[in-house]
């Protein structure tokens, strides 16, 4: 399975009459190799389960506002352990190579200080569809929309329950691939109930902008809240659910484990596709 874009990996789920499974997971967490190893599990590369739709490759960041703790511990490992902007596209080449596609989920700040129009350049080169850009917002992405149309990469923005009417509309209409709608306020984590914001929220685009894709992200830990968020959304994107086995799998002694992961992976496959 190969796409060229993120929204068309989640149009072939819709076609299929499920929803479609957004994993993320942090580049060089246990480490740089240790997170391809990873990112290959949660593909579905062993074969043993289906994998994720669509991929998010998160870029650790030293100050990382609108992650929860589950995603900083794992971040704060990384770059103590030397990650670089640079390897996040060997992770999309990882991805690429497993048959997703994959985008990449990074604060500005690191693309600006890379070069915006040389992100762009490697991120395309690398076989990347995108970026996930939480703290960008469209009438300040002058420079990224120029070089994401040069290079026809998805763009990616983001809309909470706080956004107004006027400020979803204008963001689904520079967003290109699918709209990141984030159903709680505040940072990211799992949850062990699903926010009634959720529907609202997607409500609210749909009557604003019927056309595009809506993936949520509200802290999904398993199978049973990705089959409930698929029911009104285009896609659930989980991170948190991905990332815990890995951090249990060191605090036990042995990072390289992947069996929790891979659990993880087949609860929520299975949980988009009932």
């Amino acid at each position: 399975m190969s796409f060229t874009t993120s929204a068309a990996a989640i149009a072939a789920a819709k076609a299929e009459g499920r929803g479609a499974l957004v994993g993320y997971l942090p580049v060089g967490y246990p480490s740089v190799p240790g997170s391809l190893a990873a990112l290959r599990t949660l593909c579905g590369a062993d074969g043993l389960t289906p994998g994720v739709d669509l991929v998010e490759i998160g870029l650790p960041y030293s100050d990382p506002v609108m992650d929860g703790p589950v995603i900083q511990r794992a971040g704060t490992r990384a770059l103590e352990r030397g990650v670089r902007t640079r390897d996040v596209f060997a992770a999309v080449e990882t991805v690429r190579a497993a048959g997703r596609p994959a985008v990449v989920m990074t604060y500005w700040n690191l693309v600006e200080r890379y070069g915006v129009e040389a992100f762009a350049r490697d991120l395309a080169n690398a076989g990347g569809s995108g970026l996930i850009t939480p703290d960008l917002v469209p009438d300040e992405a002058g420079e990224w929309l120029t070089a994401s149309d040069a290079y026809q990469l998805d763009r990616v923005f983001l809309v909470s329950p706080s956004s107004t009417d006027e400020r979803i509309a204008m963001t689904a209409q520079a967003a290109r691939g699918w709209l990141y709608a984030t159903a709680v306020m505040g940072v990211t984590g799992t949850r062990v109930t699903s926010s009634d914001a959720a529907p609202k929220l997607v409500e609210r685009i749909r009557a604003l902008a019927p056309e595009i894709l809506v993936g949520v992200g509200l802290g999904v830990s398993n199978g049973d809240q990705a089959a409930a968020v698929v029911k009104f959304a285009d896609a659930v994107i989980v991170g948190s659910a991905f990332i815990k086995p890995l951090l249990a799998a060191e605090d036990a002694g042995d990072p390289a484990d992947l069996t929790g992961l891979r659990t993880a992976v087949a609860d929520l496959t299975a949980g988009v596709r009932r």
